[in-house]
């Protein structure tokens, strides 16, 4: 990848698509195979109104949008999720929602990456991995 992967410029790149817009999701850093991004809450996010609960598929979605951008410094954009597995460890309140990921196998066709989601106070809320396909575009 010869353009440098800046924390703006893989913002600029994110936030093309509404849905990462609609997560309002801002890139804090980028590393080498890593990055952590910061996602804004939302009250649409919230299952039940009773016990405030975020919906497990926004936890998920910052798995998979982490991940998958984790790879962004060896692709310079997003690639295709494969496969995704997603654990979750606790209820995210109302609350701004941290994720970090972080490359774990990078092929020429398929790699592996995951994601850990925490709250503002650090704790654990949902982790996972998974497959993408990084084939360089054709053409």
């Amino acid at each position: 990848m010869s353009e440098e992967m800046t924390a703006q410029k893989v913002q600029e790149l994110l936030t093309r698509g509404s849905y990462n817009r609609w997560l309002g999701l801002k890139v804090i850093a980028v590393g080498a195979d890593s990055i952590e991004i910061k996602a804004t809450w939302r009250e649409e996010w919230i299952i039940s109104p009773e016990r405030r609960f975020t919906h497990g598929g926004v936890l998920a979605a910052l798995v998979d949008v982490t991940a998958d951008w984790a790879l962004v410094t060896r692709t310079g954009r997003g690639v295709p999720t494969i496969d995704l597995r997603v654990d979750y460890h606790a209820a995210a309140m109302p609350g701004d929602l941290t994720a970090r990921g972080r490359v774990v196998r990078f092929g020429s066709q398929f790699s592996t990456a995951e994601a850990h989601v925490y709250d503002a106070e650090g704790k654990l809320l949902a982790s996972g991995r998974g497959t993408y396909f990084t084939a360089p575009p054709k053409g």
